[in-house]
């Protein structure tokens, strides 16, 4: 693993005063026809112009001399570093990367369609350059990768309570996609911001035939909270009834009053009141 060293080059601006004047210094001994003065000037000056390099905002320079590793110059300005070194740099910027969307099977082996977006950056130069080839295709492949397995992991819909699922945990899966990609990625060098899905749908072949299980689920459990309701509406009923003592029920008659209850609460239409003027008996 490539450890990564910080330089603290000379600066610039000195190295180009030297080069200003070692070309006086020559054009001087070429005017008089010194050629031991002229040349040495001219070579050095040359020389010297190699070392010169520019570190923009927000970028770093990895310097390699004869295939080794030198350092990394992180601060932005006018640096001097060894001459014929070979600079290569590196962005620092703060960087997206949208998926394509991928066709995943979700742990239910439901087919389904799903795409990310994976904020990140690079805080590793040598590793992001050394240790890996071409550090965004490998950011690419890993993210893809990262979002199949997390995908794999759960179904798309939950229908008991408390499950998790990719619809309805969004910030979870999120935070579990973020952590799975920095482990992935810190070989690189880089450090993910952000993770989060930006598709989430059943895939055509079968996206009808889930809307209707997604509806018929839907319907159910509003029936469920319906009948519940109704339940306990309906002993509210009777016990203030029997508290308040303004009629006897015994079980037919409560048995009637609750299946009266039921259906009027129940039901989709409203319910159509008939009065009784005799006696069930």
């Amino acid at each position: 693993m490539m450890k990564e060293k910080l330089l603290r080059p000379m600066s610039g601006f000195w190295v180009i005063l030297l080069i200003v004047v070692l070309a006086g210094l020559g054009i001087y001994g070429a005017a008089n026809e010194n050629a031991y003065i002229a040349a040495p000037a001219f070579i050095v000056a040359s020389i010297l112009c190699t070392s010169i390099t520019v570190v923009q905002p927000n970028n770093s320079v990895v310097v390699t001399f004869f295939g080794k590793y030198i350092g990394t110059i992180a601060s932005s300005g006018l640096w001097a570093v060894i001459p014929f070194s070979v600079r290569k740099t590196v962005s620092l910027r703060v960087r997206n990367f949208n998926s394509v969307k991928l066709k995943v099977n979700d742990v239910e082996g439901n087919p389904i369609e799903i795409a990310a977006v994976v904020v990140f950056k690079v805080i590793n130069s040598a590793k992001a350059l050394f240790d890996v080839d071409k550090y965004m295709a490998f950011v690419e492949i890993q993210s893809e990768t990262a979002l199949r397995h997390v995908a794999s992991k759960y179904p798309y819909d939950s229908f008991q309570v408390g499950g998790m699922s990719l619809r309805a945990n969004a910030d979870e899966i999120a935070k579990e996609l973020a952590s799975e990609l920095q482990e992935r990625l810190s070989l690189a060098g880089v450090e993910v911001i952000e993770a989060r899905l930006t598709h989430l749908a059943y895939s055509t072949e079968i996206a009808s035939t889930m809307l209707q299980r997604q509806q018929a689920s839907a319907i159910l459990s509003a029936r469920q909270i319906i009948v519940e309701g109704a339940v306990g509406m309906v002993d509210m009923a009777i016990r203030q009834l029997r508290e308040s003592g303004v009629v006897e029920l015994d079980e037919e008659r409560k048995a009637a009053m609750i299946n009266n209850l039921m259906v009027a609460i129940v039901s989709e239409r409203g319910a159509s009141p008939v009065i009784n003027t005799g006696s069930l008996y």
